[in-house]
């Protein structure tokens, strides 16, 4: 997916298929690969975009969740999408959540999974050691139930980002953004037909936070997939298609 990446007036992005607009927000360390199965699933039903958001770009004073909101508006409208649904994992969830609170009229439907935006453990409760390979091995395997998820390609880009001082930096300041900007008091402001699909035994952001969120959005539906931790659409692919792909046929809530 790598190779297909467009880049063109600042924005870098993948883009495959036809139809309305699913846009995929990944995470503080996400990747186009997490998002394989997905893209595979719904290109043959909609046009599945990922927008690279510039984490590693961004000032180091500025990195944080509302610059990258920021960014994804400006993509949009560079773009022209009428309206579009957005996935977002992790922190890809949290920036969904602003752009939700502020642009319902051009949401169709929101998805988050794993999601930031009310609690988050993140990096397993401790930030990242620089130069310490089990160390990052580990707090990349915590984020699967099955850590064999955690394959050695996977270790190794995590490994190298974090031993890149000036990204490390602005992934630890993204990281405290996140925690500082809690959404609890505008979730309510949300209407957009929402799903939630989290995985029970995720410990970053753990049953209760994805409970929460049900509770707080009004128009939501929450869905479990047993065995499974932060990024569901890695874990378990096809169960995750097929829980979504059900939901957008029928949104309501639950």
């Amino acid at each position: 997916m790598d190779e297909k990446v467009i880049r063109h007036n600042g924005f870098a992005y993948f883009e495959d298929g036809q139809g309305p607009v699913l846009m995929l927000l990944h995470g503080l360390m996400g990747a186009l690969s997490n998002f394989t199965g997905v893209v595979q699933h719904f290109r043959s039903q909609f046009n599945v975009v990922i927008p690279l958001m510039p984490i590693f770009e961004l000032d180091v004073v500025d990195a944080g969740v509302q610059p990258l909101y920021q960014y994804i508006k400006a993509f949009i409208d560079f773009k022209g999408y009428d309206k579009v649904s957005l996935l977002g994992n992790s922190l890809g969830g949290h920036v969904a959540l602003v752009y939700a609170v502020n642009h319902q009229d051009r949401l169709n439907h929101l998805i988050l999974t794993g999601s930031s935006g009310l609690y988050e453990n993140a990096f397993g409760g401790s930030y990242p050691k620089r130069g310490d390979y089990e160390y990052i091995k580990k707090k990349v395997e915590i984020t699967f139930y099955d850590p064999a998820i955690a394959t050695k390609e996977l270790v190794d880009e995590v490994f190298e980002i974090i031993n890149d001082r000036a990204k490390l930096v602005r992934i630890i300041s993204i990281a405290k953004s996140a925690i500082r900007h809690n959404m609890a008091n505008e979730l309510h402001l949300i209407q957009t037909p929402t799903c939630l699909i989290w995985g029970r035994n995720d410990i970053i952001t753990p049953p209760e936070v994805a409970e929460e969120f049900h509770q707080r959005i009004k128009n939501s539906a929450l869905f479990w997939i047993d065995k499974c931790g932060h990024a569901p659409m890695m874990e378990h692919p096809e169960q995750f298609n097929q829980i979504l792909e059900q939901w957008l046929r029928h949104p309501v809530p639950n």
